[in-house]
């Protein structure tokens, strides 16, 4: 990695141990082939959906924070993404696996690292910090979700995607057009306010390799590695 490479390749070069053990996680490749456990799946998007309301709060803290008009649109298009599509998947989907919304189920340890980093983020009113805690969120996604190691798992003919709506739509959602341009944005967020101040980069730093982390740690939850 040389040092005229983009800021947000250099974080993620610096904790890509952790970053690739998420990406290439026994969850992903079971959920690419089908062979992941429907309540492995199920205790997944249960703990997932308890912090989709945060990450909604700090997305419209990110568009307080924003300094200019063309990034607080594409954040608002970004939150309506999220209320719209996405949530109507998680409904769906966990009323096929019949879990409902699993409000008897307690909270996990990493939903609850989750749920404090994006309040923590959103309180900083720092947005370098803030975009670069949602650049995690999405950027990971998108990486698993095109990884040709991953897409081999899948059924043969089935164009790189699992069979089951369950398993194919939480990868389509994560891998088409205006979410590679979605995280494309995020990405120059990052490298554009992270830098402009000695602060800025320390707390960007920070929340990125936290969220990684609790990236990681999530899915090991829902599914551990020796699975």
């Amino acid at each position: 990695m040389t040092d005229h490479a983009r800021f947000t390749d250099r974080l993620r070069q610096e904790h890509a141990d952790t970053w690739d053990a998420a990406v290439t996680h026994g969850f992903v490749r079971q959920l690419f082939a089908g062979t992941l456990p429907d309540d492995a799946m199920a205790s997944y998007l249960v703990q997932d959906y308890r912090f989709v309301d945060g990450f909604m709060a700090l997305i419209g803290a990110a568009i307080a924070t924003a300094d200019n008009f063309t990034s607080r649109h594409r954040l608002a298009e970004f939150i309506g993404e999220v209320a719209g599509d996405e949530n109507t998947y998680f409904i769906e989907a966990m009323d096929e696996l019949s879990t409902g919304e699993g409000d008897d189920v307690p909270d996990t340890a990493p939903t609850v690292g989750f749920k404090k980093i994006f309040a923590e983020a959103a309180e900083t009113r720092n947005y370098a910090a803030i975009v670069s805690v949602l650049v995690v969120c999405e950027w990971l996604y998108l990486d698993w979700a095109t990884r040709e190691t991953n897409r081999a798992e899948a059924p043969d003919g089935s164009g790189g995607y699992p069979e089951r709506y369950v398993h194919a739509e939480w990868v389509r959602l994560h891998d088409y057009p205006a979410f590679h341009e979605l995280v494309a944005f995020l990405r120059d967020e990052v490298d554009r306010t992270a830098t402009q101040s000695a602060e800025n980069e320390a707390l960007s730093r920070d929340f990125f390799r936290r969220t990684v982390d609790l990236e990681l740690a999530f899915f090991d939850e829902s599914l551990p590695r020796h699975s």
